[in-house]
């Protein structure tokens, strides 16, 4: 059985740290991040705003990340050997197609791209309010720096314009409060899925 969730949300909302701990306790688990699909500095265009447009979609290529999780929904097995991802021993399962492989896609706009909605089994959203937000930014290291004035002139205006899309896209999203502790945000989702793992088999 194939089972693929989305983690998306507002920039330092907690979305890795929510990945990297399902990673561990999920079984037959790979992920595929969308900041690993970004286009090289060059190509990212400067907005009316003044900008590097790093917040919109156009700044991703996302072709080549629907292509990867279309690689992952062909041949799941084939995807984590090449990946490093240990797979539980197919012996534990009388039959192969029983065994649960399970994909997380990790970004902050996986649900303003068409294309990629009817991959997610279960789409989740983690939510933080502004100011907490902008707290967390500032204390971040990035490989290109913010500009000065970047997070209230491109950053949160853009996270608002596409929360905005995505919330008219009818997708049933999970919301997360991203204020709870990183333990209580993970206990929701792994019990959830664990929940929609169990009915669907």
């Amino acid at each position: 059985m194939k089972y693929i969730i989305g983690i998306g949300g507002v920039t330092n909302g907690g979305k890795t740290t929510l990945t990297n701990k399902l990673i561990k306790t999920l079984p037959n688990c790979c992920v595929v991040h969308q900041d690993d699909f970004f286009k090289k500095p060059d190509q990212i265009e400067v907005g009316e705003d003044g900008f590097r447009q790093w917040d919109v979609i156009t700044a991703l290529d996302m072709e080549a990340m629907t292509n990867t999780v279309k690689g992952w929904i062909e041949n799941p097995v084939k995807f984590a050997r090449s990946h490093g991802v240990s797979l539980a021993p197919a012996s534990n399962v009388d039959n192969p197609d029983e065994q649960i492989h399970i994909l997380i896609v990790e970004g902050f706009l996986l649900y303003n791209y068409p294309p990629l909605w009817d991959a997610f089994n279960k789409c989740y959203y983690i939510t933080i309010p502004y100011e907490e937000c902008k707290r967390r930014r500032s204390t971040r290291q990035y490989t290109v720096p913010d500009p000065p004035g970047l997070f209230d002139g491109h950053v949160w205006p853009m996270y608002l314009r596409h929360r905005g899309e995505m919330e008219t896209s009818g997708l049933n999203i999970g919301y997360l409060d991203g204020l709870k502790s990183k333990e209580e945000v993970y206990n929701q989702v792994y019990e959830d899925i664990q929940n929609n793992l169990l009915n669907r088999l």
